[in-house]
Formats: structure tokens, C-alpha cells, sequence
């Protein structure tokens, strides 16, 4: 198994729409790509010092490296770009990938 981990945090004044599109748009459309069994949203409660905005981790778990692979070559550019297009210079992510052992 394998789990793609998005941490992103966005500026607290975008927050409240950032969270209600991700639930009702973008979670869906990366969830009916097919290649992830499921996801899980978790917002972080722990804060650095000098940290503004809100932290979330979103992962998304699949079956193998190859699948993921795929999601990154055909889907993930096209999503990432709508995520730009709407919330653009309000929030700031990074990806990882995590192997079950």
C-alpha cells in the first residue's frame, strides 16, 4: 500500500471556502480518477510559533507505486492547475509519498 500525503496551509482568509470546495469538488474528482481506494483529511492541531493560516494533511491511499504513477502522469497536473486557477497564492502544499512496512 502506498499513501500519497498532501500537506497544505492555507491562509486563514480563505480557509472557510478553501475547506468547503476541497470536501465538495476536489476531493471527488480525485477520488473518481480511480486509482485511490480512499482518503482521509486531518487538520493539524499542533502550530509552529510563527505559523499563520491553516495546516491540513490529506492522504490518499492506493494499492501500488505503479498506480500512483499513473495518477501523477494523466490526472494530477489538470487537478493541481484547477486548485492554482481558484486558491492561487493563498496556500502552499507539499507532497510525499509513504510506503506501508
Amino acid at each position: 500500500m502506498v499513501i500519497y500525503n498532501v500537506t497544505i496551509n492555507v491562509e486563514e482568509s480563505i480557509h472557510e471556502e478553501w475547506l468547503s470546495w476541497m470536501k465538495s469538488k476536489h476531493l471527488k474528482d480525485v477520488m473518481n480518477t480511480g486509482i485511490f481506494n480512499e482518503y482521509k483529511i486531518f487538520k493539524l492541531l499542533s502550530r509552529q510559533e510563527d505559523e499563520t493560516g491553516f495546516t491540513y494533511a490529506i492522504q490518499y491511499q492506493c494499492d501500488s507505486l505503479e498506480k500512483y504513477e499513473k495518477y501523477q502522469s494523466d490526472f494530477a497536473p489538470s487537478l493541481q492547475q484547477d486548485t492554482q486557477a481558484k486558491f492561487g497564492g493563498k496556500f502552499v502544499a507539499f507532497r510525499t509519498l509513504l510506503e506501508e512496512v
